[in-house]
This record gives C-alpha cells, structure tokens and sequence, in this order.
C-alpha cells in the first residue's frame, strides 16, 4: 500500500501538467465541429489502450511465474480496456454530469420541447453520449488492446515514457467532455474540468500500470517490482 501512494505521489506532476495540456486542447479546438471532435476521441483513446495494454501485460509477464499467453491476454485486455474506458469516457461523462455541462439528453429535449434552433445553440442536433470504445468502435480499440498484449509479451518492458500515456489518457478525456459540452470554457468551467481531468487520469492509470497486473502475482513473485519507472 506504501509503495502505491508513493507512486500515487511521483506521478501527480506529470498528471497535473497532462491536465493543463487538455484544457489548453479544450479552448484550441472550441469551435472545432463534432464529428471532428469524435475523430479525434478515436485517436487518443485506442492510443492509450494500446500503451495501457503494453504496461500492465509487461508488468504481469517480467513477474508472474505463468507465462501462458492466454493469461498475458487476459490480464493485459481487462487490465487495457477497463482502465482506458473508466479514464477517458466514463469518469469524464460523470464530470460532465457534476460540471452541468452535458448536451442535453434526447429524453430531456422532449420532454421541455425545445427547438431545433434551442438544440443547436446547446450544441448542434446531437446528444449527450457515454462512448464505449470497445463497443462503439470495437474494431478500432480492441485490435489496439490486442497490439499492445502482443508486442508486451514478446518485449516485456515497464519503462514506458508515462508523461506520453498521461497525455494521450488526458487528451481523450478532454476529447470526451468537448463532444458532450455545450458551454463556453469559463475560468471557473475551466478550474472544473481540470480537477475531472486530473481525477480520470491519475487513479485509473496509476491502477493499471502498478496495481492491477500485480493483484494476479504473489508476493514471492512480485518482490521486485515496485519502484519501477515508466
């Protein structure tokens, strides 16, 4: 427990500056149109599943004694897909609710009867959505969770830059909550959205990477791998 609030604690900074990164991102691209947007969620998001896979299948092949592949698939695509989609949808799509920023849902645009007009300057003629990757777009993000598993077990390695995975996590929340944001970025909307981004990236992948895979390896097995360094 000491060693994970040590980690906890080092990787804060970078987490810090990864959310400064998508608030910036938020305001470049406030105009930019929806579907754009949706473009972008799809790079950083199988962007990172990719790096979360390639992390904690490393993790768990250098310190498990089994080395089945089927073992390092598993672990590593829960591990992947779990983190990366609580990180980058739903831990944001949560914030958007708390912030009162969401688009308003189909159900709720009903039942007040607004316009077409009010819908569009509450953000164009979509909804409030929770993106799933793995569902919604399976064909991308899970073949990008496989990718990292392969190249984890046939070079396991650890030490990953983590400021590229904190900000490729933050940028697909960012990109989450600007799909769904129907606000002007406000200092005070702004200060809100940097503690949801701060918040979705910093313990979902610090799980990942260092709690996570280790829950399967014991303890004679995983006496060695606290302290690494990604």
């Amino acid at each position: 427990m000491t060693n994970v609030l040590i980690e906890l604690k080092n990787h804060a900074p970078f987490t810090l500056l990864g959310a400064l990164t998508g608030i910036i991102l938020m305001v470049l691209f406030r105009n930019v149109e929806h579907q754009t947007i949706y473009k972008l969620f799809y790079i950083f998001h199988p962007a990172h599943v990719v790096l979360s896979a390639m992390v904690t299948a490393s993790l768990f092949r250098l310190h498990a004694k089994a080395k089945k592949f089927i073992l390092v698939l598993i672990i590593g695509y829960v591990g992947a897909i779990g983190t990366a989609t609580l990180s980058d949808s739903v831990i944001p799509y949560f914030g958007e609710e708390i912030l009162g920023v969401a688009v308003p849902s189909e159900a709720a645009v009903h039942g007040h009867n607004l316009s077409d007009s009010s819908l569009k300057d509450a953000g164009g003629s979509r909804w409030k959505e929770l993106h799933i990757g793995f569902i919604e777009e399976w064909y991308l993000v899970n073949p990008s969770a496989l990718l990292g598993i392969f190249i984890a077990y046939f070079l396991p390695r650890t030490k990953f830059p983590h400021a590229m995975h904190i900000l490729i996590s933050t940028w697909a929340s960012s990109a989450h909550i600007m799909m769904n944001t129907h606000q002007e970025i406000t200092a005070v909307l702004a200060a809100g959205i940097f503690i949801v981004l701060f918040i979705s990236v910093w313990l979902p992948c610090c799980f990942s990477d260092i709690v996570f895979p280790m829950l399967f390896v014991t303890t004679e097995e995983g006496h060695t791998c606290h302290g690494h360094h990604h």
